[in-house]
Formats: C-alpha cells, structure tokens, sequence
C-alpha cells in the first residue's frame, strides 16, 4: 500500500512544508522534538486540517485542497496509537479490545472469527484479558493499545512515539512485538521516532525532518548514514548482515556487507538477516594494525571524506568492503594519526558496542531483524 503526501500548513509561527511518498511496510517520522514529526501525522489521520496539499493512501484521496476532499477521521480507516496507552481505566483489557472490534463493524470493517485470538495471541496478552488496565505495566498496556487498533481493522497503523514513555527494559519487551506486528499483519505502520536505534529496528523507509521540512527520504541504512557523527550520538552506519554461526565462547560470527564481525550470542539461527547499527562514537582508528588489544573486531578500511570540524570532534567517512563506516575522532587525533582521504587506516569496534551498553544480546535498536 502506498502512501503519498504532499502539504503546507501553519500553526502559530511553525510553519510545516513536507512531502514523501513510501509503500513501505514501516515508514519512520524521524527527527528532534518540535520538526513537525506529530503535526504531520496528525494530519494524516485526519486529527489537523492542512492549509493545502493531498494525503493518497493507496490511490485513494483522504485529503485533497484542490478537490476540496478532506475525509473524515472515522472514514479514514487509520488505526492511532498514542505515546500513552490511553486505555478506558474502568473496562477490563478483553473490553478495551473489544471497543476496537465495534469501531471496525461501525465503520463496516468486520473481521474473521478468529481476529480477536490471532492478535492477542500475536501480541502475548492472552494472560491479560481480565486485568484491568492499573494492573498493567507502561509495556504490556501499550501492547493492549496496539491490539485495539489492530482489531479496528485500520488500513494504516499510525504510531506517535509509543516507547517514549517507556524505560529501556520496557523498550526491550515491546520492540519485538512492533517487528511482529509490521512482519505478520500486512497493515503499514507510519512509526513516529526521535530514536536511531528504533528506527534502524524497524523502518524500511526514513521520512527524516527538521524544522517543518522533509529534509531525506529514502532506505533506512542511507538516511541513517547521512546523519553528522559529530552532532548525534547515535548516528553511524547501518548494515547488512548474516548469522554465520555460534562460537563455543558465547559470540556470533556475522558476515556483513563491512566485513565479518563477532558480537554477544545472539540466539539466533544460521543464515538469519539483520540490520547492524555501528555508531560513529564506537569506532577507533588505527593507523597501522594494532596488536595487543581487547576489542575482537578490526577491519581494514580506507579514508574517503573528513568533515569539518565541529568543536573538538570531527567526522571521518571509511570505505571498507563494499560498506561506508563512520568514525568520531577529536581534531588531535586526526592530527596524531595523519589521516587524509585516500590513507589505508584500521577500524576497530568492541563486540560488545554492537549488541548494546553491557554486551546484553540484541537489545532494541542495534540489531535489527531485516
């Protein structure tokens, strides 16, 4: 299913101009707080009126200016899920899922017999159906939240931030789930995000924004790859990557499109696809081959670009295998090391910067599921 959208709108002094199109299962709003992730979302719902433009979802005009065609929230067929959970307090969570299967047959969306057991069960909150939401934690009542779209039958599903609210273990409970829900429901999900490692997780195609505007479009692996090292912690590269197989010492041997690479057991079959996160910040650099070090992964690599300098950091773009890596180096080293475009160099990453802070296997964001 496609979606296209192409608006203006003014709100106060913040003045929103963006347009992408995107038939992707996952399409990430990404980018700081106030770039206008929400306000177009909102609009895609239905929740805000644009000055002008058109929203198409799979050829279908749910908002067009020109046509003067603004149709309305409930007809849109959108499911929203808000960075609270905003579930009904007073109605069990088998009631609260039960309010998005009477949307659906208000809306002439009827399901299968069977829907109401496929998403719960999708989603692991069969245990759940007779608490009330004050017994739920932030993760599973926003995995109810998710259900209750779901069973709305929506079209598109549209996702405000759902892990804002959540601490990291919460993160790491719900983030499956979300892969669940893009890879077995077929319904395309607009996921909005301020987060690297979330979007590297789960989106196919990258909406980036800042100040109102679509600033990339496009794959995960080269939005993510254009961000400035030097101003984000977590911008890097992202890449392709295989399960070559298990070592007898707790580590996974990867094959990926950089080079191999050893990180924390993932528990994950030979031959599965990932999406590796490698962030500037986790790279050193080598300007000759290093010996006697404890990080496991060194690959030869050559210097294609130095940004300028920001402060003290600078930004070196690497080529090696058929991969662009990103490394963040203060000034001096750059001067120590006597870098320059065109130079042999060594990259070195710690195989526990590769499955997250402590070496905990797969946690949200870093390796992705492709």
């Amino acid at each position: 299913m496609r979606l296209e959208v192409d608006v203006r709108h003014l709100q106060g002094a913040f003045r929103l101009d963006a347009a992408f199109a995107s038939d992707a299962a996952v399409t990430a709003l990404f980018g700081p707080s106030g770039s206008g992730k929400t306000t177009l979302v909102n609009i895609i719902a239905g929740l805000i009126r644009p000055s002008e433009g058109r929203v198409m979802l799979d050829g279908e005009a749910l908002f067009d200016s020109a046509w003067r065609i603004d149709v309305p929230v409930h007809k849109r067929g959108v499911g929203y899920v808000f960075q609270e959970a905003r579930l009904f307090p007073h109605l069990s969570v088998r009631s609260n899922l039960g309010y998005g299967r009477r949307m659906a047959s208000l809306a002439g969306r009827r399901g299968t017999a069977d829907e109401f057991d496929r998403v719960v069960a999708l989603l692991g909150i069969v245990p759940l159906l007779d608490r009330k939401p004050a017994g739920l934690s932030g993760g599973e009542a926003q995995r109810v939240a998710i259900g209750r779209a779901l069973l709305a039958r929506p079209r598109l599903l549209l996702m405000d931030e759902p892990l804002a609210a959540l601490d990291v273990a919460r993160k790491a409970e719900i983030l499956p789930y979300l892969e669940k829900v893009a890879a077995e429901t077929r319904v395309p999900i607009v996921y909005v995000s301020h987060s690297v490692p979330e979007v590297v997780r789960l989106a196919g195609t990258v909406v980036a924004m800042d100040h109102g505007r679509v600033v990339a479009c496009g794959p995960a692996d080269t939005v993510i790859g254009g961000l400035d090292a030097t101003a984000s912690d977590d911008a890097g590269a992202v890449l392709d990557a295989v399960v070559a197989g298990e070592e007898q010492d707790g580590l996974t041997r990867l094959d990926t499109n950089a080079g191999p690479l050893l990180v924390p057991a993932l528990g994950r079959p030979t031959g599965a696809r990932l999406r590796l996160l490698v962030r500037a910040r986790d790279v050193l650099l080598a300007s000759e081959p290093p010996r006697g070090l404890s990080a496991l992964n060194v690959l030869p690599a050559t210097v294609t670009v130095i940004g300028a300098p920001h402060g003290a950091s600078v930004e070196v773009t690497l080529a090696t295998g058929t991969a662009t890596l990103h490394a963040r180096l203060t000034r001096r080293a750059l001067t120590e090391l006597a870098l320059a475009p065109g130079r042999p160099c060594f990259a070195i990453i710690k195989a526990s910067t590769l499955a997250g802070d402590g070496g905990a296997p797969a946690p949200p964001g870093h390796l992705a599921d492709a």
